[in-house]
């Protein structure tokens, strides 16, 4: 493979900036700048010049093939995080023929085609650099560890030897198989598939959490909505007014609670109305409402269209008229409500699964179809081991596409598109 290089830490002035080389090139590429190379793996102080001129004083670090992230021979410069040592630096490198800049991603796609990470784990990577809360960092470190390859690796294992103990089966089908292997073959699919079947009802959560949990301010017009979002928000993020039905769209404030990611949706009053603008944002506001996580009903009297589920929390409007309740306007009840949104979005964190990303639940939905089939063929009074074998196959190819075995080159682009250059 070429050897490439790129800028790994972020653009701009900073007090130290990483420039990561990856490729057989990479030592040559440093003992060019004049660096005399040290140990494996020991940061070592070294000036850096090129054409006789003085780069930079910096750490320069070496990883050994199969030692290093990416898999490859390996070496870091730790330079001084000015704008201008970064693109002398940078220069030098590009004079190189040997060397070329690397492209979005490159270095972590090279760590998965060298077997150093899974594409589940490169998915982790990629929501840890994004990750903006406490709940997001954990997760995301969690599938950067492995744990989706390994529990695809156990499910995989067990759905192998239902499957061979089928195979058995039918190349022994004219003779007499001494061992029944039907209860052996459905303990192993209903343990796997109570296993899928958590997954999936956890993913949704552990979706949300990489996403973020939306909370919709639902109520009439005129009841404070806005000046609760404001009040929650810590600024003026929405337009407060006298006038009923001020608010025509949904808007959004980002915040953090209790480490998890939570957009707050202010909506727009619900009421019956003739304005055809409103009318959109009223439709806006219940189609918002009615997706969200958790809806905040402000109660001012009024009889809405969209009535609370189970979990909603309804409290009362304007407390600084009424003395009970929430008011945006005094701060009164805000540190309540913020507790209940925080106790309720806490308890469904708690049910999150390993799965993170739309594509591994669908992954294992598939699985969980072929393996239902493949325990229906196997339980019928009429065993039709074959057709059971072939769906287990199937489950098992799903489960391989979780981790980058099969099925994967159409997702490269795209997964390896979100990264940054240097990574």
């Amino acid at each position: 493979m070429e050897t490439i290089y790129a800028l790994a830490s972020a653009r701009g002035r900073a007090g130290v900036s990483v420039v990561r080389l990856s490729g057989s090139f990479s030592y040559d590429a440093v003992a060019a700048l004049g660096v005399k190379l040290p140990p494996m793996r020991q940061a070592a102080l070294r000036r850096l010049h090129h054409d006789g001129v003085l780069l930079d004083e910096a750490l320069v670090i070496l990883f050994d093939h199969g030692a290093s992230f990416t898999g490859e021979r390996v070496a870091e410069l730790h330079l001084h995080g000015s704008i201008a040592t970064v693109s002398a630096v940078m220069r030098a490198l590009s004079s190189q023929p040997e060397l070329r800049l690397a492209e979005p991603g490159e270095f972590t796609r090279r760590a998965l085609e060298n077997g150093c990470l899974d594409l589940a784990q490169v998915e982790g990577l990629a929501d840890l650099i994004d990750a903006e809360t406490e709940a997001q960092r954990r997760q995301a470190l969690r599938v950067l560890s492995g744990a989706i390859g390994r529990k695809a690796e156990g499910w995989r294992r067990d759905l192998i030897r239902a499957a061979a103990l089928l195979e058995a089966t039918i190349d022994f089908a004219d003779e007499d198989v001494p061992v029944d292997v039907t209860p052996e073959v459905l303990e192993l699919l209903d343990r796997v598939l109570l296993d899928l079947r958590a997954e999936v009802a956890g993913s949704r959560i552990a979706e949300r959490i990489r996403d973020g949990f939306e909370v919709a301010i639902i109520g009439a017009p005129n009841v404070g909505k806005s000046t609760l979002l404001n009040a929650l928000a810590g600024r003026d993020a929405a337009i407060t007014s006298e006038i009923a039905g001020t608010t025509r769209d949904v808007i959004e404030v980002r915040m953090e609670l209790a480490g998890l990611p939570v957009s707050l949706l202010d909506t727009a009053g619900l009421r019956e109305t003739d304005d055809v603008v409103e009318g959109i944002g009223i439709d806006r506001a219940m189609t918002r409402a009615r997706g969200a996580d958790l809806r905040v009903f402000l109660d001012g009297g009024e009889v809405l269209p969209l009535a609370p589920l189970a979990g909603d929390i309804v409290v009362r409007a304007k407390a600084d008229l009424h003395g009970v309740g929430v008011s945006g306007l005094t701060g009164q009840g805000i540190d309540d409500l913020v507790a209940q949104i925080t106790a309720r979005l806490s308890a469904a964190g708690a049910g999150a699964a390993t799965v993170t990303r739309e594509r591994h639940r669908l992954a294992i939905e598939g699985a969980i179809a072929s393996m239902e089939s493949a325990r229906f063929e196997v339980s019928s009074e009429v065993s039709r081991a074959e057709l059971a074998a072939e769906d287990l196959r199937l489950a098992i190819r799903q489960l391989d596409s979780l981790v980058g075995r099969v099925d994967i080159e159409e997702l490269l682009g795209e997964i390896f598109s979100s990264f940054c250059i240097g990574k």
